[in-house]
């Protein structure tokens, strides 16, 4: 995949680095807040199943931008000087 090879890690990268799996997750929080700003009908609240996570991760997006704001920064920091 393009999108690890550039980190010089394997698929499954982040589902056993810690590090890696904090990333990931708020990647996926960002990215829904994101899209869910700009087409709310994309992730919609009633939807079922697996979806839902969508919309639960843009929740925690929208109630604490401030906290995750903070958690993408020192992320970015932390990959940088790895």
């Amino acid at each position: 995949c393009l999108i690890f090879s550039c980190f010089n890690m394997p698929l499954n990268g982040a589902i056993f680095n810690f590090q890696s799996f904090l990333a990931a997750i708020l990647l996926l929080i960002c990215s829904c807040a994101y899209l869910r700003t700009h087409w709310p009908k994309f992730i919609d609240r009633y939807k079922t199943g697996f979806s839902s996570v969508f919309w639960k991760s843009a929740r925690i997006g929208e109630r604490l931008s401030p906290i995750v704001s903070v958690c993408c920064i020192a992320m970015g920091f932390a990959i940088l000087f790895r």
